[in-house]
This record gives structure tokens, sequence and C-alpha cells, in this order.
């Protein structure tokens, strides 16, 4: 995922993305955790596409 990407969406669609990131994150975590999966760096994937979908909200709200 791109910022750049993001950046098309309306603000809408990024708060949806946002959500079911971090549920995806929450699951992965939980596999984890439970050594039912050995993606770790998936993890990592997650948490920079987190990061990307919360800034660029950040960047929307201070242009507000």
């Amino acid at each position: 995922m791109k910022a750049s990407d993001l950046r098309v969406k309306s603000v809408d669609e990024l708060k949806k993305e946002l959500a079911e990131l971090l549920r995806a994150q929450f699951g992965l975590r939980m596999q984890l955790s439970t050594q039912q999966t050995t993606k770790v760096s998936e993890v990592g994937k997650l948490r920079k596409d987190v990061a990307r979908v919360r800034t660029v909200l950040g960047e929307r709200a201070r242009q507000a």
C-alpha cells in the first residue's frame, strides 16, 4: 500500500481501511501468540500500513 494511493481516498474510506488493518493486526498477533502462524514479517508490514493511514488522516485533519 502506497501513501499516494491513500491520498486519493476519502476520509470515510481511510477510516474504514484503518479499522480493517487494525482488525487484521489483532488477528495476526493472536495467531502468533498461539503459534498458529509463522508470518512474523506480516506484523511489521501491517504496522507500517496503519502508520501510513494515520499519517494521511492527520494531514487531512490539519488541512481542514
